[in-house]
């Protein structure tokens, strides 16, 4: 037998889903491993030859195609249902499977891919404005739990700008906050700080408080969490590592006084079937003495930041390290570069693996969603994937300003939920509240927590 139509090559290893008619309307599911060069692909329902077979296949269609696509993610190789077409004839002389008359639902192929995420040390410019935003948004909490606060930074050479809105009964020494936090991240330059700071907006205020009795949200705006299978904290492969990473090359640098505290990291994740399979590249600059060679800070950066950092099953032969690829990196900080407070959204949340909302996290205080639905998302979407109703979970939220409820919940597993998104998200409005005071209840928010958010990242620490 011989295939009359060779129209669309197959790859090797390909995993076909099947459905075969026999004797009764009801059909078998046949999940069959394939390793054939060419498939006879008809676009059209060729085996389609009396009415009864174009009722059979109705009913296949209408009763069958939902839980295929269900039954997919299950596999340990999975895939979107690509194609519903008509095999007949299907046969090559390598193939380990003869198809005849069947339906070719779906070809799902090994699926490799890289993705990359980055992270920064907290002397980098952006990362010392959030540090300041929220150093000043802990020091309003801990006299005044229900402070209202929007306070960012900007910083560029010696000069440090403060502003934004404030509605609270602590007593805040602005420039002091500002000034003990570069000292701490390690900056021993003179700084001149600008105050420029005015009461909440009282029609803001009033609106959060409108809704009745229950507190409103802050601001209209979306909202994204995300948790995933990668690694034993719910967070992706490649941002978990490059904080590690960012986290190491901050802390040696008490003990190897040539490293300075501007740095980054960058570590690209090579995936197979969605499974972390190994590290292909990974990206380290920092700043650093003009005494200190290249080569001395790639083998100090090698043997204390990396190698103790990252699990050595991940790194193999191929494995790239740049570090400092730029060569001199001796002007960091604010005096290299500008920094403004929420520049660094991606960082903050999933390296660019899960959507992020439009708004950032730092200097806002929780009746803010941009910060605690944000917060809450993370926390849902990690307890679909603690509970394995999911290998990845994604939540969204949207929120009126002034309404106490999100005006619409959104949930994508992303075909790996062992229950349809719309089953899953039943679950998740059974098992949690979105309403503003509750999320700020919960996770006990109203405390002075926010300044180590500030860097590293604000899940899965």
């Amino acid at each position: 037998m011989h295939a009359p139509c060779l129209s669309k090559p197959i790859p090797q290893g390909s995993i076909l889903i099947c459905i075969s008619i026999g004797s009764t309307p009801y059909p078998s599911i046949i999940l069959s491993t394939i390793f054939v060069k060419q498939l006879t692909i008809f676009r059209f329902l060729v085996a389609i030859t009396s009415i009864l077979w174009f009722n059979i296949v109705s009913l296949i269609i209408k009763s069958w195609v939902r839980e295929l696509a269900r039954l997919i993610p299950r596999q340990p190789a999975y895939g979107k249902v690509v194609m519903l077409t008509a095999i007949r004839d299907a046969y090559d002389d390598d193939s380990s499977l003869l198809l005849s008359e069947g339906f070719f639902i779906g070809g799902i192929h090994m699926n490799r891919y890289v993705f990359t995420s980055e992270s920064i040390t907290e002397g980098h410019p952006d990362k010392i404005c959030d540090q300041i935003a929220d150093g000043i948004l802990d020091a309003a909490l801990a006299q005044d739990p229900t402070s209202k606060m929007a306070v960012e930074c900007t910083i560029k050479d010696d000069f440090v700008l403060i502003y934004g809105e404030a509605n609270t009964n602590a007593v805040i020494d602005y420039e002091q906050i500002a000034l003990d936090t570069i000292r701490e991240i390690g900056y021993e330059e003179t700084y001149h700080v600008m105050v420029k700071v005015n009461k909440q907006s009282n029609e803001i205020n009033q609106a959060v408080m409108q809704d009745g009795s229950a507190m409103g949200a802050g601001d209209q705006g979306i909202m994204f969490g995300y948790a995933c299978d990668d690694t034993d904290n719910y967070m992706p492969a490649a941002i978990d590592y490059a904080h590690r990473l960012a986290k190491r090359l901050s802390d040696v640098r008490g003990d190897h006084p040539i490293l300075k505290p501007d740095g980054k990291t960058q570590v690209s994740v090579e995936y197979e079937d969605d499974h972390v399979k190994r590290i292909d590249t990974i990206v380290v600059s920092t700043q650093h003495s003009k005494d200190a060679t290249q080569e001395e800070i790639a083998d100090l950066i090698m043997k204390e930041v990396i190698q103790p950092t990252i699990d050595p099953k991940l790194i193999d032969e191929n494995t790239k390290f740049l570090i400092n690829p730029s060569g001199s990196f001796v002007l960091g900080g604010s005096f290299g570069d500008s920094g403004t407070t929420g520049r660094k959204i991606v960082v903050d949340t999933y390296g660019g693996m899960g959507r992020i909302g439009g708004g950032c996290f730092s200097s806002k205080d929780p009746s803010k969603v941009d910060r605690s639905a944000a917060y809450y998302c993370r926390y849902v979407a990690k307890n679909i994937v603690a509970h394995q109703l999911a290998r990845k979970c994604e939540i969204q939220v949207a929120y009126a300003i002034g309404k106490a409820k999100p005006v619409s919940i959104m949930v994508d597993t992303f075909g790996t939920g062992v229950k349809s998104n719309e089953e899953i998200l039943e679950i998740i409005e059974k098992n949690f509240n979105f309403e503003v005071a509750h999320i700020i209840a919960e996770l006990d928010l109203c405390r002075p927590i926010y300044k180590q958010t500030a860097c590293y990242g604000h899940f899965g620490r």
